[in-house]
C-alpha cells in the first residue's frame, strides 16, 4: 500500500498486523484544565498538535467516574493527579444498595466527558482517539474511598469503608452495586462510539495487585464486570492498563481486549518478552519522565523498538507522564521513532 494514514497505522498494529513502524503516544494529566470540557479539550488537542502524538489517550481527570455517583472533591487541592476528596457517597457497607445504574447522557460527569471528546474530534479528525475507561471494580473502591492501589490512600479520605467489611457485611449489594456501575459505563463507552472514538483505554487500575484481591476474589469482582465494558466497546481498539507492580498482564489474555499495557520496570512484572496475545503497548519507564533525562528516555525507547522490531508494538509510557514533565522529555520520546520504515530497513 502507499503511505499509512495514523488511522490504519493504529488500527493494524492493534489487529495484531504489521504497519510501516510502530507508533508512538504520551499522556499526562495538566490539572488546571481539566475541569471542563473545553479546557481539556483544547490542552489535549494542543498538546497532540505539539508533539504530533500518533494517538491519543484522553487523559480526564481521575475522578469523574466517582463524581457520577456522587463522590465530591476539592479542585483546588490536588495531591499529585487527585483532587482532595471532600465526601464519599459509601460511608456504610449497605450505601452499596445506593449505586445504580444512569444514562451516561444524562450523567452530568460523564456527559461533560462526552462533549470533550466531540471537541477533540473536531479538532483532531484524523488522530486516533481513545478514552480512559475505570474498571467498574475501581471505581466500587473510589466510591467508597478505597484507593484502587496496594498500600495507597485516598487523599482526604479519613475513615474509608473496607472491602473486608463491604464483602462480609453486603457482598450481594456489592454485586448489584459493580452491575450498575457496569451498565453505566457500557451506555457510556456506545455514547463515546457515536462520537467518533476509535477505541477505549481500559485501566483496572492496581486491583490485579495480589495484595488486594487474590485470584478468586478477582474473578468474581472484576472480570464479569470487566466484560460487560469491554464488549459495549467492541466497535472499536481495546487497551488494557493494568497498573503498578505485581499487576499480571497474563492474567488479560482471554479478555477480550486488542492491546495490554503494564508497568515493564516495576517489581513483580515481566519485561515486554512477556507471552502475551494482544498487541503490547508500552516499553518506556514512566518515571524517567520526572528525572528530566532525555537521554534516557531515548535510549530506553530505541532497545524497546529494537526489542519489539518483529511484533505489531505500540511505544509509549508503561503508565501516565509526571506533570513535572519537561518538554525536552517528551520530545525524546517522539523523536524515536524513525520516519523512515521500521520494518524494512530496521535501526542504524
Amino acid at each position: 500500500m502507499g503511505e499509512w494514514s495514523r488511522q490504519e497505522r493504529f488500527a493494524a498494529l492493534l489487529s495484531g498486523e504489521r504497519a510501516d513502524r510502530p507508533i508512538v503516544s504520551g499522556w499526562r494529566h495538566f490539572i488546571d484544565r481539566e475541569g471542563n470540557a473545553g479546557d481539556l479539550a483544547d490542552s489535549t488537542v494542543a498538546y497532540t498538535k505539539q508533539f504530533d502524538w500518533d494517538w491519543v489517550k484522553i487523559n480526564p481527570r481521575a475522578t469523574y467516574y466517582a463524581e457520577t455517583w456522587g463522590n465530591t472533591y476539592d479542585s483546588t487541592d490536588y495531591r499529585t493527579v487527585f483532587p482532595k476528596q471532600t465526601h464519599a457517597v459509601i460511608r456504610r457497607p449497605e450505601d452499596v444498595w445506593n449505586i445504580q445504574a444512569q444514562q451516561a447522557a444524562a450523567a452530568a460527569p460523564l456527559a461533560e466527558q462526552l462533549e470533550a471528546v466531540s471537541l477533540i474530534r473536531q479538532d483532531l479528525p484524523d488522530t486516533p482517539l481513545t478514552q480512559t475507561i475505570f474498571s467498574p471494580l475501581t471505581v466500587l473502591l473510589f466510591l467508597a474511598g478505597q484507593s484502587a492501589y496496594a498500600g495507597d490512600t485516598v487523599y482526604g479520605s479519613r475513615e474509608p469503608v473496607t472491602v473486608a467489611s463491604l464483602l462480609e457485611e453486603q457482598r450481594a449489594g456489592v454485586h448489584q452495586a459493580l452491575k450498575a456501575i457496569a451498565l453505566t459505563l457500557a451506555d457510556y463507552v456506545q455514547e463515546l462510539g457515536k462520537r467518533g472514538l476509535d477505541g477505549i483505554f481500559y485501566a483496572v487500575t492496581g486491583t490485579a495487585h495480589p495484595g488486594i484481591f487474590d485470584e478468586a476474589a478477582f474473578q468474581e469482582l472484576s472480570r464479569p464486570y470487566d466484560e460487560m465494558v469491554l464488549e459495549a466497546a467492541g466497535y472499536g481498539k481495546r487497551i488494557l492498563h493494568t497498573c503498578g507492580a505485581y499487576s499480571q498482564p497474563e492474567r488479560f489474555n482471554n479478555y477480550p481486549i486488542e492491546g495490554i499495557s503494564w508497568d515493564t520496570a516495576a517489581p513483580g512484572n515481566p519485561g515486554l518478552h512477556a507471552e502475551l496475545r494482544p498487541t503490547k503497548v508500552g516499553g518506556v519507564d514512566h518515571a524517567l519522565f520526572a528525572a528530566h533525562d532525555p537521554g534516557r528516555i531515548r535510549t530506553q525507547a530505541e532497545f524497546a523498538l529494537r526489542l519489539m522490531a518483529d511484533e505489531p508494538f505500540l511505544l509509549a509510557p508503561n503508565c501516565a507522564i509526571p506533570i513535572t514533565v519537561e518538554d525536552r522529555s517528551l520530545q525524546a520520546l517522539r523523536d524515536s521513532i524513525p520516519h523512515e520504515s521500521t520494518y524494512e530497513k530496521g535501526f542504524k
